[in-house]
């Protein structure tokens, strides 16, 4: 398979060989499930949390003595019964990380990348750089390339000139190769890379070919 390499003003600078396999037919697509639904529950933060009857404020002395008023018997105004007492299982704090064995996030990562090359949503260029932090030029580049909607910059290593212009657009994000995960490559209508960053992301699925099933 074949990445068509652009210039930054949308301009054919000629193909190049994606030297990776690729993953076609339905495999890898279970993996592609698991680690996406692991990363967005990472992505919670569990702190949600009540107090029971024993962490509410109030006297531990009884209210009213047990017989003899006529009124329904009860031994502490922080019973969950009450208003202002403790709440019976409410949220508490909790880690909602799930574990994902390092095999099958390289065969998500293939997958995601492999299905992103089939459907022709990856850009290439030979390079993204700006002369100046301005916003109005990532733009401008964006538009010469028919780049729209949500776009994933993804590059060997950050440029701040390139952070700071990218940072006013909340659409667009920036990574690097080897930052990059399933989520994002999914998450993105377009994947603009450079070169470097390409080949970046290409030694991290050859060195993880040999050691993912690939099914």
């Amino acid at each position: 398979m074949k990445v068509a390499i652009r210039d930054l003003s949308g301009a054919d600078q000629g193909h190049l060989e994606v030297d990776f396999p690729v993953i076609e037919n339905g495999k890898g697509t279970q993996a592609v499930h698991d680690v996406v639904t692991a990363y967005m529950a990472a992505q919670r933060s569990g702190t949600a949390c009540t107090k029971t009857r024993g962490e509410v404020a109030g006297s531990g002395r009884k209210p009213w003595r047990q017989k003899g008023t006529g009124r329904a018997r009860v031994g502490s105004i922080r019973s969950p019964v009450w208003r202002g007492g403790g709440v019976v299982f409410g949220p508490r704090p909790r880690d909602f990380r799930k574990k994902i064995a390092k095999s099958t996030r390289q065969l998500a990562l293939r997958k995601a990348l492999s299905e992103r090359l089939t459907g022709a949503d990856i850009c290439l260029v030979e390079e993204l750089r700006l002369e100046a932090p301005k916003t109005r030029d990532l733009v401008r580049i964006f538009g010469d390339m028919g780049l729209d909607g949500w776009i994933l910059l993804v590059c060997d290593q950050i440029d701040p000139t390139l952070a700071l212009a990218a940072r006013n657009l909340p659409q667009v994000d920036l990574v690097t190769g080897l930052e990059i995960n399933t989520y994002q490559i999914l998450r993105y209508d377009r994947l603009v890379f450079t070169r470097d960053g390409f080949e970046q992301l290409q030694q991290r699925l050859r060195k993880s070919a040999n050691e993912v099933p690939t099914s």
